[in-house]
């Protein structure tokens, strides 16, 4: 089971070395990247991260401020943790009951101990792979692994499975986007794909190709920061070359 995150940092450099850090961490996704409180809000209302990263530099009040405000909208707030070349808002980061406080440089050892407390604090429940279909009276159970993509038709969905075969759901593409496993993207507005299955991105031609049969999706701009955090699940266990 997969653990999401958000940054909010204004600093590129520092922002790019997290993430080069927490790419050795498979079971940590990154659910979105945001370099002021207000997109930062925004992203963790739409993805609801388990943790949040947060650069306390000079916009830190900004970010204070957020986590109050997002007590109004939200019951289970996520985990803080707070970045800082001080240890000048460590206090403020502490009423605002922050998880942990590094400060930079990085330090491999200091994430580590982090991480591996946050997993024994708040252990992941194993995600369902069964999902439910109901129609009337009508229960009919899919496994989400056979699931490849799912494809908009109107105000229905149709789920194209590893068999070959299709089956056609009621309801509209929206109302599955936040309620399958982690593992399944949207990448265009009428396709939701199963990352799984996912053999090419092609950015010239907007296309991500399935293992099986070749078959090619389009993805749209929208959509590139979900097919950017899929190129980066992808990356984790892939042995990179240099063209």
């Amino acid at each position: 089971m997969e653990y999401t995150y958000t940054i909010l940092d204004s600093d590129a450099q520092s922002n790019l070395q997290l993430q080069h850090y927490m790419e050795e961490y498979s079971e940590f996704y990154c659910a979105g990247v945001a370099t002021d409180s207000v997109d930062g809000l925004n992203g963790i209302l739409k993805k609801s991260p388990d943790v949040v990263f947060i650069h306390l530099n000079e916009k830190a009040h900004e970010y204070f401020h957020m986590i109050i405000e997002m007590h109004q909208y939200l019951k289970e707030i996520p985990i803080f943790i707070g970045i800082s070349k001080s240890k000048q808002f460590a206090f403020e980061a502490i009423k605002c009951h922050f998880f942990d406080y590094w400060l930079l440089p990085y330090n491999e050892f200091d994430i580590r101990k982090t991480l591996l407390r946050l997993k024994l604090k708040t252990p992941k429940e194993q995600e369902p792979k069964t999902l439910l279909l109901q129609s009337y009276k009508d229960y009919r159970y899919i496994n989400t692994q056979e699931i490849m993509y799912l494809q908009a038709d109107n105000n229905a969905t149709d789920f194209f499975m590893k068999d070959g075969s299709t089956i056609s759901a009621f309801k509209t593409l929206k109302t599955f986007e936040n309620n399958l496993p982690t593992n399944f993207v949207r990448v265009h507005q009428s396709y939701i794909i199963n990352i799984n299955f996912v053999s090419r991105i092609n950015y010239g031609k907007g296309l991500c190709t399935l293992k099986h049969d070749k078959l090619q999706l389009p993805f749209s701009k929208s959509y590139k920061s979900n097919i950017e955090n899929l190129k980066q699940v992808l990356a984790k266990n892939t042995i990179s070359t240099l063209n």
